[in-house]
């Protein structure tokens, strides 16, 4: 069983019977998805992962396909390989891996527009990509951080994220540049990874979007915890893939846009960062807890201090009792 964010997945072998339901090979591994009631904290503009994968898996084969889609959950095949993520968050991708993450988002950008889903009706237009970033942001405020202030509002305030954030980040940051919308993973990290040899596999795409690419790029260089040797030249391969695939237009405005996003997804993140941590101790939190806890906010709040213009951002000590005197209201 593997626990995520947004789902439990459960890995099982099929027997006979059931690979002839599913229309898959006997006795082959496949991996059952149950939705987690999780608190809302990232988009999801197409509730059926199923809808997407039917046009992915037609263009990026290495994708597990969904074989079943259920009421209380999904039956998807199984990716056999090792996980990115198994090793240590640190360790160096390398070269090789970097260059198939840059064919990846390529073949990713080539998928068919007009075979995707339709997108809800305020989605911005082809191309408007500040109407894209003023979207984002709008989630942000009105369907992560608000809802949340009653439960997390003192909290928020006591680690030095105050009510106005999201307003500091919208004055402050813009999109300079149109570029096509595409397809979008938003979520290729380490544990969203397989490899298998010399290729691999992005699964999960639950949170896909359509969008500017640049976006995509942006989570990834976030969420993959490059060093910045590495990040640099993550952006240098993902440039060169593009133009080559003859997609200059994605990479217009590139190194003034692109810091754009990343700092937005400093700033979006801390509100999730600050209520799993929170929400993760437990009912009788002992001091390991708390000094978990308080690393986990510590790092976010730092990482969000540039782009929400944070002032008077406190110390771990002082997160701790934070984080202490909200488990003490709310257990």
């Amino acid at each position: 069983m593997l626990t995520g964010h947004h789902n439990i997945n459960y890995v099982r072998r099929s027997g006979l019977l059931l690979a002839l339901l599913l229309g898959a090979v006997p006795f082959t591994r496949f991996k059952y998805r149950v939705p987690l009631r999780a608190m809302e904290v990232v988009p999801r503009i197409w509730p059926r992962e199923a809808e997407v994968l039917g046009v992915v898996c037609r263009h990026l084969r290495e994708v597990p396909p969904c074989l079943a889609d259920l009421r209380g959950g999904s039956v998807h095949g199984y990716r056999a390989g090792r996980v990115l993520g198994d090793s240590a968050s640190a360790d160096r991708v390398g070269e090789e891996l970097m260059r198939s993450f840059a064919s990846f988002f390529v073949r990713t950008a080539s998928v068919p527009v007009a075979e995707l889903p339709p997108r809800p009706e305020d989605w911005p237009q082809d191309g408007d990509t500040q109407g894209f970033l003023d979207w984002l942001v709008r989630f942000t405020e009105q369907r992560v951080h608000r809802p949340n202030r009653d439960r997390f509002g003192a909290l928020f305030d006591a680690v030095g994220v105050p009510e106005d954030a999201m307003a500091r980040f919208a004055a402050r940051y813009r999109c300079r540049t149109a570029r096509p919308f595409r397809l979008l993973h938003t979520d290729v990290h380490r544990a969203n990874v397989v490899v298998r040899g010399k290729r691999l596999a992005v699964i999960d795409w639950e949170l896909a979007i359509l969008g500017d690419p640049l976006h995509d790029l942006a989570t990834h260089l976030v969420r993959m915890a490059y060093g910045k040797e590495e990040q640099g030249r993550m952006v240098d391969l993902w440039a060169e893939a593009m133009a080559d695939a003859g997609f200059t237009d994605l990479t217009a405005g590139l190194h003034e846009d692109l810091p754009v996003y990343v700092a937005f997804e400093y700033a979006q993140s801390v509100f999730p960062d600050v209520m799993r941590a929170a929400l993760d101790l437990p009912e009788e939190a002992r001091t390991e807890h708390f000094r978990t806890a308080a690393d986990r906010v510590e790092r976010a709040v730092r990482r969000a201090r540039e782009p929400l213009r944070l002032v008077d951002v406190p110390g771990r000590e002082q997160v701790g009792e934070a984080l202490r005197a909200w488990h003490s209201t709310s257990c």
